[in-house]
């Protein structure tokens, strides 16, 4: 039997501890520039997060609206004040549920319907989505206050830079200290995930998962470990990082922005991704580390405008949130050749991380997508119920202080994924004797595009709402850029099958239609960029479930021929 175990020792933390106090109340952090906004440059320092969100908390508080467990919505791109708005309503004891401002009305009513929350904070450019999204979930008698932007004062909002200003003449306001193991059990945040399968579910992140975590990059990092050369360290007090990847999604939360506070690094932070502007910000604030996803990883190999700017100060680089292949690895570092460069991989399952490349390897294994991190276990169950060896491929199973407590309001999807203290991730992999991890496939049907997820079913149920569409399914197809892409094989009703039997130009026609249908209800990328193809029948198991594996060859097949003509 084997289970895998991480290499290195983890200190745990206080289980009554939160992640503002984790964060900001160390009487041993420094003074030092934490975020550097990336328009204007300005720099916000340690000292300042702390009081900007000692004065949001004490004015949230002397509002009344918000008690301990209480959900509030943060809708919002990048934004200096994110962090503040996150840690300020921790200090109440609130649940930060964090929702994409990029969704459709309908995808945002889905999500507040599952976080049902009674407060929202909202950026200006969001709050007509808050609107249409509250509508789709029926929601009626919540809050909205509006991150300070230079058209928030036009929409009539309370803003956040008005109750910071109102919060400096209050009372300090004094958190409760949560009791011993509450720190466990008490919800931090609503992430969402569609988990396996299915449409998005919110993932209950606690405080500790939180911490254990930023910890658990700390020590595989050799943060703060003596033993560890200066030259030899990747993440060093005052160095500087990338921060466009989104706070929203659980790598940009934890891993771009708590470890590397945590680190005592400066993050440049972006409102959103403009690959000439990450080139720029590496060149006018010396950026020394890339937190990116693959398709980044593609445009530095690629893109024209790369050798006009001096990328010289990078000196690491990690890649996660999708693989990575060897030859993509290879070609990068073409591009930045002295770097120190590798893979992680988690899931908004496990808080955000279960494996990094480790200290060991300057380049982390090809195709390897890390060893995992301290205090992590995994196990590789094959299709049969064993335990697979060495090289052996199966799902993999995850254990550690980072898995979360479950999906919110969610049991039965809770007790599908979360087994016996395992967390079952879906995906199929293996490890080598080294104890490098390798992705193979996914057993979960999720596709996942520029790193984001798209479930099939979600898109399934909508083109059956077609009224040309009797059957579908939807698969992802590799693209070079966006790793995935959605494909839809569409089986016709008869009488429209009829009619492009008859009509040429039929079926460019309902393609287009198709297309158009997903386009308009769904954020860009879940669209149909991958393609359609029309079938005859989509096929099924004797239980009905889609055989999405023997769709993913025909594709396969389809192209290699295509190929060799």
């Amino acid at each position: 039997m084997t289970i895998y175990q991480a290499v290195g020792t983890l200190a745990l933390p206080p289980d009554s501890l939160t992640v503002p106090e984790f964060i900001l109340d160390d009487p041993k952090s420094p003074e030092r520039v934490c975020f550097i906004e990336e328009i204007t440059g300005r720099k916000v320092y340690f000292s300042e997060l702390r009081l900007r969100t000692a004065y949001l908390s004490a004015a949230l508080n002397e509002l009344g609206r918000i008690h301990p467990g209480d959900i509030v919505a943060l809708i919002s791109p990048n934004h200096i004040d994110y962090p503040i708005c996150v840690w300020a309503l921790h200090r109440l004891g609130a649940v930060v549920a964090l929702m994409n401002p990029g969704m459709t009305g309908d995808e945002m009513g889905h999500l507040l319907k599952l976080a049902h929350p009674k407060f929202l904070i909202a950026h200006p450019d969001s709050v007509g989505l808050v609107k249409e999204g509250a509508k789709h979930a029926g929601l009626n008698g919540y809050d909205v206050v509006t991150l300070s932007t230079n058209t928030t004062s036009n929409l009539g909002y309370t803003t956040t830079e008005a109750l910071i200003a109102r919060g400096k003449r209050l009372p300090p306001f004094t958190q409760r200290k949560l009791s011993p193991g509450e720190g466990k059990t008490s919800v931090a945040f609503l992430c969402f995930s569609s988990g396996t399968t299915g449409l998005p579910k919110a993932v209950s992140i606690s405080h500790y998962n939180v911490i254990s975590n930023v910890l658990q990059l700390t020590a595989a990092h050799g943060v703060y470990d003596p033993q560890v050369e200066w030259n030899a360290k990747r993440y060093r007090p005052g160095d500087v990082c990338s921060g466009f990847l989104p706070l929203f999604h659980a790598y940009g939360l934890n891993i771009q922005m708590h470890f590397i506070l945590h680190a005592q690094m400066s993050i440049v932070l972006s409102p959103k991704f403009n690959f000439e502007k990450m080139l720029d910000n590496i060149s006018r604030y010396k950026i020394t580390n890339l937190m990116i996803v693959p398709p980044q990883a593609v445009l530095l190999c690629k893109h024209p405008a790369v050798p006009q700017y001096d990328l010289s100060s990078v000196r690491v680089c990690m890649v996660g949130a999708a693989p990575v292949s060897a030859e993509l690895t290879e070609n990068l570092l073409r591009v930045l050749p002295d770097i120190q460069l590798g893979q992680g991989w988690g899931m908004t399952e496990c808080t955000s991380c279960g494996t990094a490349f480790p200290l060991t390897q300057k380049v982390g294994k090809l195709g390897s997508a890390g060893m995992l991190i301290p205090g992590t276990s995994a196990k590789v169950v094959k299709s049969d119920g064993s335990l697979a060896r060495d090289g052996e491929q199966g799902e993999l199973y995850l254990q550690g202080p980072q898995v979360v407590l479950g999906y919110y309001n969610n049991p039965t999807a809770t007790k599908d994924t979360f087994v016996d203290g395992w967390l079952r991730t879906g995906d199929e992999a293996y490890f080598d004797a080294e104890g490098n991890m390798f992705l193979v496939d996914r057993v979960k049907e999720l596709i996942k595009v520029k790193a984001h997820q798209v479930a099939p079913a979600e898109l399934e149920g909508h083109l059956l709402t077609h009224n040309a569409v009797a059957d579908t399914a939807v698969i992802g197809v590799p693209d070079d850029f966006a790793g995935e892409l959605p494909f839809a094989f569409i089986v016709l009703k008869p009488e429209t099958a009829a009619e492009v039997e008859q009509n040429r130009k039929k079926p460019a026609e309902l393609k287009k239609s198709i297309f158009q249908h997903v386009a308009k209800a769904k954020t860009p990328y879940k669209w149909l960029e991958g393609g359609i193809e029309f079938v005859d029948v989509i096929p099924k198991s004797a239980s009905g479930k889609i055989l999405r594996r023997f769709l993913r060859d025909r594709i396969r097949d389809e192209r290699a021929a295509r190929s060799k003509l």
